[in-house]
């Protein structure tokens, strides 16, 4: 279970508790308040049978018997039995504490028992109530605690607080969902920077996750509408330099037409460049896509490979270039894949060694077991790449600070990446100490993936 979900549980958890202990502290509170109010009162047996002779000798005597029976029983016996009227005089002018009061006519009210209080109708139609004060007489113990507050101020502070409580918790939870929020509204309208997690704060759950998630996506989308766009200017940029020649040899051919033999073979070598630019993005596309075309077969790397560096070989001599070709795998060197597009992806990888290659130099590619893969080696002895460019070879349209215009699109080494990474490998390239450039191929073999 996530930490949101603790966080509900303790907070509703918390809120039940608090609850609860906000009723139970009321109903004690009360509970303490009256039987404070009854200690004021006395309330044994002998104390209800005064009362009831009281109210009998009203009912049958009037408020005058009343009065002379209340009199009796002060300076005979001390008994302090009081009669408050309904205006709250009591019937010989004694004077009775309002707590007293109170209790009194709660106690008559619900006819608690034994009946230490009564409301007993009087001859002039009034009401009197009779009820016995405790021994200690008509004031208030000096130690008693003060009254409670009222049951609805209580029940108002509970509701109020488990309100700021509900509303803390709505918050802590609204807020962030809010921030998300926020944050696609400024997405929808292109800010493809927006990142929420500096909003999240400390805060750490699956709101918090969710925030973070969306952060790696937007920055993934960044990129990749960034390497989109930098496609698009790169393809642009390639697309018009052939396309300039091709406008001025259509110009020069017009103008000259004694040389048009001339100016339709540039016509025919600038169309060929376009071609292949074009073929070159498109597969790069549909690598980058996922969309490639084509059956997957058990491949035998050794004879694939060693068909790569047959081919090479006419235009490494042509170029007075050798290739040396080591296979250590001793025939288990057999992988599932696109013979095609692994073809490309070496070629691509050879040519460029072929290139950077000195006259008189070798390019040297190897095949060894790494591991439960298959590494492929090729190392050329030309100038190297500076380490600044080592990340950013395998890029599209990233050609080295010692290119000249002319010599490729800087496509090969990028769709080279995409078909090894398609094959679940990978391709690096470093610097040889004594020279050069090593680029490592590392496959899954068939069977150890």
């Amino acid at each position: 279970m996530g930490r949101l979900f603790w966080k509900f549980l303790i907070a509703f958890w918390l809120a039940l508790l608090l609850a609860g202990a906000v009723v139970g502290t009321t109903v004690w509170l009360h509970q303490r308040a009256q039987e404070q109010a009854a200690a004021s009162l006395a309330t044994g047996p002998r104390d209800a049978l005064l009362v009831r002779t009281a109210a009998l000798t009203l009912r049958h005597g009037g408020l005058d018997a009343l009065r002379s029976l209340l009199e009796e029983w002060r300076d005979e016996r001390g008994v302090p039995v009081l009669a408050v009227d309904e205006s709250g005089r009591e019937l010989l002018g004694r004077p009775v504490s309002a707590e007293a009061l109170a209790s009194a006519r709660e106690l008559a009210q619900i006819e608690a028992r034994p009946r230490v209080a009564r409301l007993v109708p009087a001859d002039d139609g009034s009401q009197v109530l009779l009820f016995v004060l405790a021994r200690e007489g008509a004031v208030p113990h000096r130690h008693r605690h003060p009254q409670p507050p009222p049951l609805a101020l209580l029940l108002l502070g509970g509701l109020l607080g488990s309100l700021a409580f509900s509303a803390l918790l709505a918050w802590s939870f609204s807020r962030p969902i809010r921030n998300l929020r926020w944050a696609l509204a400024q997405f929808e309208q292109g800010r493809l920077d927006t990142r929420v997690q500096p909003r999240m704060g400390r805060r750490r759950d699956e709101i918090s996750d969710l925030g973070a998630d969306f952060d790696r996506m937007a920055g993934q989308i960044e990129a990749l509408v960034g390497a989109q766009k930098r496609l698009l200017h790169d393809v642009s940029h390639e697309l018009r330099s052939p396309l300039a020649r091709l406008q001025v040899a259509v110009g020069l051919a017009r103008q000259q037409p004694d040389k048009l033999a001339d100016y339709l073979e540039r016509i025919e070598r600038e169309s060929q460049r376009l071609d292949r630019l074009v073929g070159e993005v498109l597969t790069l596309a549909r690598l980058e896509s996922g969309m490639v075309q084509g059956r997957r077969e058990d491949i035998d790397l050794g004879d694939l490979l060693a068909d790569v560096v047959e081919d090479a070989r006419f235009e490494a001599e042509a170029k007075g270039r050798r290739i040396e070709l080591v296979n250590a795998t001793e025939g288990r060197d057999r992988l599932h894949g696109q013979p095609e597009l692994l073809h490309r992806a070496i070629e691509n990888v050879i040519r460029n060694a072929l290139h950077h290659t000195p006259e008189g130099g070798a390019v040297e590619v190897s095949l060894h077991e790494a591991g439960r893969g298959l590494l492929l080696t090729v190392e050329d002895h030309g100038p190297g790449v500076p380490e600044a460019e080592l990340a950013t070879i395998f890029e599209p349209f990233r050609r080295g600070a010692h290119e000249q215009e002319g010599n490729g699109y800087g496509l090969g080494l990028a769709i080279a990446r995409r078909a090894i990474e398609a094959h679940g490998g990978t391709i690096q390239a470093v610097n040889r100490p004594e020279g050069g450039l090593r680029v490592t191929i590392d496959l899954p073999a068939a069977g150890k993936e």
